[in-house]
């Protein structure tokens, strides 16, 4: 009978384990739930929907963009930081990929919010203004523009026309909506498999000081790069700039500060990073990239 106790004995306490993980997971997603980031329901499973929920928070907030429950979101959020077993399972989760998504309930929330909210609320992000949050970006669409039904955050109004004319759609683009691109983008950089990140590339890209190059290229430099650096962090440092261009595509500048390792290597920073977007359906894919070092 003892023998057989001590046996039981790490089963009970894994089970244990597992639960208290189950439930600091569901108090995370009832606290991101309550600031507008989560819609699920708590279920205490770190799947892609509550990983797309942390980034959005990560991001609004200036934290590291994990996707993960890491130890400084878990205490802004007022929980406790997931295991390892379960970052993994978020990092494994196309957290990215959701987030990517135009999320119709999130932004829906996030422009409905009204001005003078408290900080910590949602859009509250450091040095955003309520103006700056409301701010769209008009993208002439060659394909269906995308239904008010469909995406609440974007509408269909003429190409080159006032608004209420008939002549050809463009897509209408918040600045949170980029916002969460730029994240996904970040994000995606993360996964060791260069094919996460070359999903946001054109065909064809200006692709940083090496000119244009083809997906295959870029997919090499890619795993050139993940070989060089294979542990990575990022920061969104700051406000995002967008700037609508005349060719119907939308530039996006954004400040990243980064932590690169290899081994003893380290190299710290922050740049500027450029992104030039084009408009492929309802979705958006980089057509340029560009950097400079800001320190």
């Amino acid at each position: 009978m003892k023998r057989t106790l001590f046996y039981l004995l790490p089963i009970i306490f894994c089970a244990i384990g597992a639960l208290a993980a189950d439930q600091n997971v569901s108090a995370a997603q009832a606290r991101l739930k309550a600031e507008g980031f989560y819609f699920g329901e708590p279920n205490g499973t770190v799947d892609a929907e509550t990983s797309a929920a942390i980034s959005r928070y990560q991001i609004r907030n200036g934290l590291q963009i994990t996707g993960q429950l890491d130890a400084e979101t878990a205490k802004r959020l007022g929980v406790s930081a997931a295991p390892a077993a379960a970052n993994a399972e978020a990092a494994e989760s196309g957290s990215w990929q959701q987030l990517r998504k135009s999320d119709r309930q999130f932004l829906e929330r996030l422009e409905s919010t009204k001005p003078g909210r408290k900080p910590g609320q949602v859009g509250a992000a450091p040095a955003t203004s309520p103006a700056a949050q409301r701010t769209t970006t008009s993208i002439a669409q060659p394909a269906p523009a995308v239904a008010p039904a469909e995406n609440s955050n974007a509408r269909s109004i003429p190409a080159g026309a006032a608004p209420g004319s008939a002549e050809g759609p463009v897509l209408v683009l918040s600045r949170e909506r980029l916002r969460d691109y730029v994240g996904a983008f970040v994000l995606a950089g993360l996964d060791p498999r260069p094919a996460a990140e070359l999903e946001f590339f054109a065909d064809r890209v200006d692709y940083y000081d090496q000119g244009t190059l083809p997906r295959e290229k870029i997919r090499a430099d890619l795993q050139r790069y993940n070989e060089q650096w294979p542990q990575r962090r990022f920061w969104l440092a700051g406000e995002i700039d967008v700037q609508p261009q005349e060719d119907s595509r939308v530039r996006v500048t954004f400040p990243l500060r980064y932590q690169l390792r290899n081994g003893s290597r380290l190299s710290v920073g922050e740049i500027r990073k450029t992104l030039l977007l084009e408009v492929v359906g309802e979705d958006l894919q980089i057509a340029s990239v560009s950097e400079r070092k800001i320190r």
